[in-house]
């Protein structure tokens, strides 16, 4: 009896280990996995590298631009109008057939779709992985990891996710970091549109503000809705928004109350920082910190006056350097990579092209050195870069 008993129960134990160990393989909740295939991203099993992904988002699209894997997309959504992506065909959920004609056999999307939508991929052998935009800082982090993993595996794309999600973050904790103390808190909020829409405190775009060194306004909003009664309360001092909404707040009898707008203290910037995740976050950070706090901005400017001297005479004792932009390939920017990746600054592999990656990472280097930001590898950076005068990034 005793025997048969024991028998049963190690059946069972067995029976429970092999469910566990089959049902959710590479499962990267708790963190990179040994083998890059099959991987498990919450529900959905991913048994090999997909051959061809479709992004129906555009948030999702910036992050696959920022992790420089852009060569896997075979098609996107229209809302998708990053320049880099401009030559693929647009799809929609409903275009099964057509997206699986396009080679795709993965399909990104941070939305719901509906039953018959999944059940026309599914059917077309097309995997649908829904994967939501972050919410704080340290989401960011399983938000790059889950979609490298997608498309790079558990190990490879997971651990490459990591690198790029906290470079985005250590960067922008540089432009933190110059921003002066003061004792007296700056208000600002970022306006999406007039009809309630704003960076709040539960949103990552609103802990951005705080990174400008700003106190966020709108911070006791939420789901990304602050109404203009709590916005006339809060009356922030500074205002940020897309191009063209600072005109209609100035006709608007209510927004016109607005301390920011009486005072000409509405800037408007470029959307993407404030809307995507990917690196146009430390340029939306940059911009805020350096229209609240000028001084940064004509420090920066003084000190890149003073090195574009030197670097010019530099360069013309000893041979200018070609000018390297995004696009460009070869062994020059090959070249470029490895010392950026000597000082610290580069996060992709140096493949020889001058792509979003190393596009950001020139920024880096022209904003921790004082030049002047443009992402360009022109003569000035470049003698700098390779000079012993060229500052090293730390952590």
């Amino acid at each position: 009896m005793f025997r048969r008993m024991m028998a049963v129960f190690l059946c069972a134990v067995l029976t429970v280990l092999l469910f566990a160990g089959c049902g959710q393989p590479n499962d990267i909740s708790s963190g990179a996995g040994a083998q890059d295939y099959p991987v498990t991203i919450g529900t959905v099993r991913l048994n090999s590298e997909p051959k061809g992904v479709a992004v129906l988002s555009v948030n999702l699209a910036d992050v696959v631009l920022a992790l420089d894997y852009e060569i896997v997309l075979k098609a996107k959504s229209a809302e998708c109008t990053q320049s880099d992506l401009s030559v693929l065909p647009n799809v929609t959920a409903d275009d099964a057939a057509k997206i699986k004609s396009l080679g795709v056999d993965l399909v990104l999307t941070d939305k719901d779709l509906s039953e018959a939508q999944k059940t026309a991929l599914n059917q077309k052998g097309i995997t649908v992985l829904k994967i939501q935009q972050a919410t704080e800082r340290e989401d960011l982090d399983r938000l790059y990891s889950q979609v490298g993993a997608a498309l790079k595996g558990a190990k490879t794309g997971y651990e490459h996710g990591i690198k790029i999600s906290q470079s985005i973050f250590l960067t922008i904790d540089d432009v933190t970091r110059v921003i002066p103390d003061s004792n007296t808190p700056i208000t600002a909020v970022y306006l999406y549109d007039l009809d309630g829409g704003a960076a709040t405190g539960d949103m990552l775009q609103g802990k951005l503000l705080e990174a400008a060194g700003l106190v966020n306004a709108a911070d006791d909003g939420t789901k990304g809705k602050f109404g203009i009664e709590e916005l006339l309360r809060a009356n922030p001092q500074y205002i940020f928004c897309p191009t063209g909404l600072k005109a209609k707040m100035a006709l608007s009898a209510e927004y016109a109350k607005l301390t920011a707008v009486k005072e000409k203290r509405v800037f408007e910037m470029d959307p993407a920082g404030m809307r995507w995740q990917g690196r146009e976050m430390i340029d939306a950070v940059t911009f805020m910190a350096g229209t609240v706090y000028p001084d940064l901005t004509k420090d920066t400017q003084s000190s890149a006056s003073s090195a574009s001297g030197s670097s010019q005479s530099a360069a013309s004792g000893s041979g200018a350097y070609t000018t390297l932009k995004k696009g460009d390939k070869g062994d020059e920017v090959l070249k470029l990579q490895n010392r950026l990746k000597e000082l610290g600054y580069m996060f992709v592999k140096p493949s020889g092209e001058y792509a979003e990656g190393t596009e950001q990472s020139v920024k880096d280097f022209q904003y921790l050195n004082n030049l002047v930001v443009t992402g360009v590898a022109d003569a000035k950076t470049q003698t700098l870069l390779y000079s012993d005068s060229a500052k090293k990034r730390t952590d």
